[in-house]
């Protein structure tokens, strides 16, 4: 499965190895992840919400996001649910709101609405079908764009945000309004079933500008 490669490192032959050992190293590697907290609704009416850290955002034109769903016989209620209807809503998680959130986990039979359960209140949304939840520093009210089945059972979903909401009191003034983030008290997903990260260990770098770079390697020689 694994080999010294001679130079401190230890390689791991991912096409040797079973999907619960890749998934292990991966979950444990790839940190803090985003958490897309989803509502969707299904063609029945039950409302779903749960989860999902294999998410993030991946262009402004148009606004898109991308969700991977992990292998699962059934199918779970949130991607059979986007499939079903085209629509959904992602939510931001805050820390005010881990303990819902984690409510929102749970291997709730179908018919279960797990907004109901985590005692949420939701708002309705202005363009998709599902509700929002009221209490959420962001959501972003998605149509489905494209589905890709990267693996038996395993989907990956890509999303257009066809309108976004934040609690007011993280925007700025300004015509560019731009977001007070850090006030946001956004938590990521780590290793292991349930350690989550806060974002509020920051630190800033800036960017080089290759014009200060080139001048100052030409002084150099």
């Amino acid at each position: 499965m694994s080999a010294d490669d001679g130079r401190g490192y230890r390689s791991f032959d991912f096409t040797a190895m079973t999907a619960d050992e890749c998934y292990r190293l991966l979950a444990s590697s790839i940190v803090p992840r985003p958490i897309a907290w989803i509502v969707s609704r299904s063609t029945d009416g039950i409302l779903n919400a749960a989860p999902y850290s294999f998410f993030n955002c991946f262009g402004g034109d148009p606004p898109t996001v991308a969700i991977g769903f992990l292998p699962q016989d059934p199918i779970k209620d949130t991607p059979k649910n986007i499939l079903d209807t085209g629509e959904f809503v992602v939510h931001l998680v805050s820390e005010e709101l881990g303990e819902a959130m984690n409510v929102t986990c749970t291997d709730a039979p179908p018919e279960v609405d797990e907004v109901a359960l985590a005692g949420l209140e939701t708002v309705p949304s202005s363009q998709v079908g599902p509700p929002r939840l009221a209490a959420a520093v962001a959501a972003f009210e998605c149509r489905m764009s494209h589905h890709i089945w990267t693996g038996p059972k395993q989907l990956l979903v890509v999303g257009t945000i066809v309108e976004a909401h934040f609690r007011a009191d993280i925007i700025g003034e300004g015509d560019r309004p731009r977001l007070d983030t850090p006030d946001m008290h956004l938590i990521g997903r780590m290793h292991g079933r349930g350690v989550y990260a806060r974002t509020t260990d920051l630190f800033e770098m800036d960017r080089p500008r290759w014009a200060d770079i080139g001048a100052s390697k030409e002084t150099d020689r």
